[in-house]
């Protein structure tokens, strides 16, 4: 008789969820270590999220991920949620246990850090040094969890909706500062690493308006917006000198810890996969 669980599948819950990447990523690895198994996208609304959930645990599954609008309703849905998840409040991974278990994780906050440890040079590390973050969504605050506890020495918070950046510069605490919107282009002044957290720059979006004058050129540039590749944003910062990272680093990064924990090998960001996600999106 063939072990149940020789053949695994995960998948990505969301609502829509056909403009995933993850699919192309984790099918990409399962192929590329020769496992034996599958990952899927399944399309789940709010209302149907914890039978959904249940529904994968109780046929075998590995594992999910979550994308919107699941990621913060799930956290009152499983057995277990790790603290980052918890600090984050947020979950983008689940693993399922041999018990019928459900765990939560948010891979996000590594999948930042490893994502700028990936393309700075070796040594380069933001403790002691200025950040600037835009954004208050849910994105923003595993940036956040993830300078915090690297050791940034200030990290400036801004947004369009000055009250929601006050308030993340609170439950983030005191390394953390609140900075109005009206002053977001002073606040690029003497930082080491500028990253926008928002959908502006992204297909169908306004571009970041955001002067760079300020800014220093040695300051590390980060859009977490992947779609385009090549957003405004980092059009602008290249053509002033600034080192760049698209976010499509971060999602790679943030990968990789559930397909280990569901497929039991540490995937590798090879230049095929690079190769395959850029066709995806000029195709798109």
């Amino acid at each position: 008789m063939t072990d149940k669980n020789d053949y695994k599948i995960a998948g990505i819950l969301g609502w829509p969820v056909s403009h995933s990447l993850s699919p192309l990523i984790h099918n990409f690895w399962i192929k590329q270590y020769n496992r034996r198994g599958s990952y899927i996208p399944l399309a789940i609304s709010p209302n149907d999220l914890k039978s959904a959930i249940d529904a994968c645990c109780s046929l075998g599954m590995a594992g999910l991920n979550l994308t919107l609008p699941h990621k913060e309703a799930c956290l009152s849905v499983l057995d277990k949620v790790d603290e980052t998840a918890l600090e984050i409040e947020a979950v983008n991974t689940i693993v399922f246990q041999p018990n019928g278990k459900t765990f939560g994780y948010n891979t996000d906050s590594f999948g930042f850090r490893a994502a700028i440890e990936s393309k700075t040079p070796k040594g380069w590390n933001i403790s002691g040094k200025t950040v600037v973050v835009i954004g208050s969504g849910g994105a923003s605050k595993a940036v956040l969890h993830a300078l915090r506890n690297w050791g940034a020495d200030e990290i400036r918070i801004t947004n369009r909706t000055d009250s929601r950046a006050e308030n993340l510069a609170l439950q983030f605490g005191p390394s953390c500062n609140f900075w109005p919107w009206s002053d977001r282009n002073k606040a690029l002044t003497d930082v080491s690493l500028l990253v926008n957290t928002t959908s502006c720059g992204m297909q169908g979006q306004p571009p970041l308006d955001l002067d760079l004058d300020h800014l220093p050129k040695s300051a590390v540039v980060n859009d977490i917006v992947y779609a385009p590749l090549m957003t405004t944003l980092l059009k602008r910062a290249k053509a002033r000198g600034n080192p760049i990272i698209s976010g499509l680093e971060m999602l790679f990064q943030q990968a990789r810890p559930g397909f280990k924990a569901w497929f039991n090998i540490e995937p590798q960001i090879t230049n095929d996969l690079r190769k395959t996600i850029n066709a995806a999106l000029v195709m798109s």
